[in-house]
């Protein structure tokens, strides 16, 4: 993105505007790059790294609305609308992972998503983003109250132990214990289906959760009981449904909000998570979930957010880290931005 002198005091501006509307009193740092604006709500994004060329890799982020849409964004910010998925009611969270198993010979990434007013997820193939779903997954069916059948949240673990996916999904609304939803994803013939396999997670009762991330490599899933803290549990069903730790509830100013997971080798890495309305990102240690520090990203009431930590281009030499704005797009940052 480059700026004129005139249009760069203006954007500083602005920053320093928003860091003091939104509560931050830490510097703001500018984006490197601003996506093209959605047409209603933007609310969570999940980054593709491409397999042989990485300046080719894609953002992918949700449109959250009756008429909603998957949008997909190249490095620069710009909307690629063969690869955008439209007309979708209601997308609220997304996540992919690699190598999925549709036959014996073939393996094909995949992007999963909540589509809340139809009580189902989906299910693509990326990049050519066919859908492998026929059309959806319910989620929920044993529920009775209607709210508790809305899915928000998703994240997918591809377990190290014997190559599984699964797909791990919250809700808008749901009971104080087997919040989240647990379906094993598995193509026979080409025909994929989704298999509840477990029910897990407290909730406190006091918003509701929406952002979930995991550590596949470390074996864990994190996410935001929005006014409580962030919760860890064990990713593997067979591992059980014991919470592990409830940590950050005293350094968030109100909804502890989107999670990215920066990995590093040796086990190495943070827990990025958006403090929204104070308009920052906390980062916990990967190892301890110590808290390390807070960055101000310019960002206002940013819900989810997604990070990589490989070089993509020259702009993302150390990785790039996507956050939403309150301003119907996304913001990319070269990683070292958050880490220096």
């Amino acid at each position: 993105m480059k700026l004129s002198i005139k249009n760069s005091i203006l954007f500083l501006g602005t920053l320093t505007l928003l860091s003091c509307t939104t509560g931050s009193k830490l510097p703001a740092i500018a984006p490197d790059v601003i996506t093209e604006k959605s047409i209603n709500d933007t609310d969570d994004p999940a980054i593709w790294i491409h397999p042989t060329d990485a300046t080719k890799s894609i953002v992918f982020g949700t449109d959250k609305e009756t008429n909603g849409a998957i949008y997909a964004y190249d490095l620069q910010g710009k909307i690629i609308e063969v690869k955008t998925i439209r007309n979708i009611k209601r997308p609220n969270n997304v996540d992919l992972e690699y190598g999925f198993q549709v036959n014996d010979s073939v393996k094909v990434d995949i992007l999963i998503f909540t589509e809340r007013e139809e009580q189902q997820i989906r299910m693509f193939s990326v990049p050519d983003m066919k859908p492998l779903d026929e059309g959806g997954f319910p989620v929920f069916e044993d529920e009775t109250i209607s709210e508790n059948k809305l899915p928000m949240g998703i994240a997918i673990y591809k377990s190290p132990i014997d190559g599984s996916f699964y797909a791990i999904v919250g809700r808008k609304t749901g009971p104080k214990e087997g919040y989240l939803y647990q379906y094993k994803l598995v193509s026979e013939n080409s025909k994929v289906t989704a298999t509840l396999v477990r029910k897990f997670g407290n909730f406190s009762g006091k918003k509701e959760i929406e952002a979930i991330a995991v550590d596949a490599e470390m074996g864990y899933v994190y996410y935001s009981d929005e006014g409580h803290c962030v919760r860890k549990y064990y990713a593997e069903p067979s591992k059980g449904n014991k919470q592990i730790a409830c940590f950050g509830s005293e350094l968030f100013e109100r909804d502890i909000e989107g999670i990215a997971i920066a990995k590093f080798e040796n086990e190495k890495g943070y827990i990025i998570v958006s403090d929204q309305q104070k308009g920052q990102f906390n980062l916990f240690d990967r190892q301890t979930n110590e808290f390390v520090k807070a960055v101000n990203l310019s960002t206002t009431e940013t819900d989810g957010c997604d990070v990589v930590t490989v070089p993509l281009n020259d702009t993302f030499k150390s990785g790039l880290f996507v956050a939403m704005n309150d301003a119907k797009d996304f913001y990319f940052y070269d990683l070292d931005k958050l880490l220096k």
